[in-house]
């Protein structure tokens, strides 16, 4: 049993701890500023921190605030200090903003939001360290990738949180269909996102060999790959071999996609950890076939226009919203079988949205995890034979038959896995 004493001083040594952590952190504020010779450096932020400590324990809102004042004020005043001495690097007020922020990261960790001081100083010294880095690629930027960015960042933090928390009932009394708005809008971000992130890639990397085109072209739009290998094909047959190579790629960062949103998607509920054997062999033996089939030294250009089209984004998450409601009305009056033959349509058009589907009907309690693992596989496979389908018409007929052969190997090794685990 501890007495009032004892008590008491732990909570003393947790405030002076508090005190020290905000000075420290103050003083790593600070750093940067020292070495870029500012007017305020490692001991006038390390201060600022601690005046706000002080201000936050002794709990006084009269002083916290006056002492948030003072620090603006001293912040302005260094800012056209800075301006009178040297007239052409124009009104800097980094420092003065930086000065603010050891104020709040004081305040946050003698308050007790010690996680989330340290978080807002770490991101605050990197901002400050990245100057140079971050200015050129901002300035790198084109008009539509900056438009890209907007409708990105309204989408993920504008309209996800206005969207309600709890299942929607779809009115009708043909079935009883309920959908989770938010975790369809948040898997049209999560899609976009890896879209962006494909587009930073390619950008960066350009056309530097068919793991480019191949893989990070199938995050994004997989079947768009075997458009594009085709007309490689069509004006180059020599160009079959990286072809071949690159379309089996696409498979496999379609797999691996799906297996994201399978797993991501469930972690609440208990993860679809079913999927993962089935849908890694697509993903590995897709790569290994590529390794074997490619010629590594080929370059494939491959021009993005755009990082994010929210005409895209809107078109997915319409996908996502349908398909969710067949696979519930197919499932619910058709059982397993209905579900399974919706998975596999949807899934010659979008792989994505089948597989969303069947973790939401998962997540809802719809469907146990079987049948949801055996949809998501139907919807992956049906999205590897369209692409293998669509390049039957193609110039070149042993491409073709290469195509569908490797694609069949590829599904039979994940369909004896799938059946080993099932049965």
């Amino acid at each position: 049993m501890q007495f009032p004493a004892q008590l008491g001083a732990a909570a003393t040594d947790a405030t002076v701890i508090r005190i020290l952590l905000a000075g420290a952190l103050g003083m790593f504020l600070g750093l940067e500023r020292e070495w870029s010779e500012k007017a305020a450096g490692i001991r006038t932020f390390a201060l600022i921190s601690l005046l706000a400590a002080v201000f936050t324990v002794v709990e006084s809102e009269v002083l916290l605030v006056v002492g948030g004042v003072l620090v603006i004020v001293q912040g302005v005043l260094l800012a056209v200090q800075g301006l009178l001495a040297d007239e052409r690097s124009g009104l800097s007020l980094t420092t003065s903003v930086s000065m603010l922020v050891a104020y709040g990261v004081g305040a946050l960790v003698a308050g007790g939001f010690v996680l989330e001081g340290v978080t807002v100083a770490v991101l605050s010294s990197l901002l400050l360290v990245l100057k140079r880095e971050l200015h050129s690629f901002a300035w790198g930027l084109s008009r539509e990738e900056v438009r890209a960015a907007t409708e990105f960042a309204i989408l993920a933090f504008v309209v996800y949180p206005l969207l309600p928390a709890e299942p929607v009932a779809i009115p009708g009394d043909f079935v009883s269909v309920t959908v989770e708005l938010r975790v369809i809008w948040l898997m049209v971000v999560f899609v976009a996102g890896i879209g962006i992130v494909n587009y930073a890639v390619v950008q960066s990397y350009g056309g530097r060999g068919v793991a480019v085109t191949g893989f990070f072209g199938g995050l994004a739009s997989s079947t768009a790959v075997v458009g594009t290998m085709l007309d490689h094909v069509r004006q180059r047959p020599a160009a079959s071999s990286y072809a071949l190579a690159a379309i089996l790629l696409a498979d496999a960062a379609m797999a691996l996609r799906n297996l994201l949103i399978t797993l991501v998607f469930t972690l609440e509920t208990g993860p679809l950890t079913t999927a993962v054997l089935p849908l890694g062999v697509v993903i590995v033996g897709a790569i290994a076939v590529a390794a074997y089939a490619a010629d590594w030294d080929e370059q494939v250009e491959m021009d993005l226009d755009s990082p994010f089209s929210l005409r895209n984004a809107l078109t997915f998450g319409g996908v996502f919203l349908l398909v969710v409601v067949l696979g519930a009305v197919a499932s619910g009056r058709f059982g397993t079988a209905g579900l399974y033959v919706t998975a596999a349509l949807s899934g010659l058009v979008s792989s994505a949205g089948a597989t969303t589907s069947a973790v939401l009907l998962y997540r809802g309690g719809a469907i146990d995890g079987e049948t949801a693992t055996v949809a998501v596989l139907v919807a992956t496979a049906a999205s590897i034979l369209v692409k293998a389908a669509l390049t039957a018409p193609g110039p070149d007929r042993r491409f073709a038959s290469r195509v569908a052969l490797w694609s069949g190997v590829v599904l039979a090794g994940a369909t004896l896995v799938t059946a080993a685990l099932l049965l």
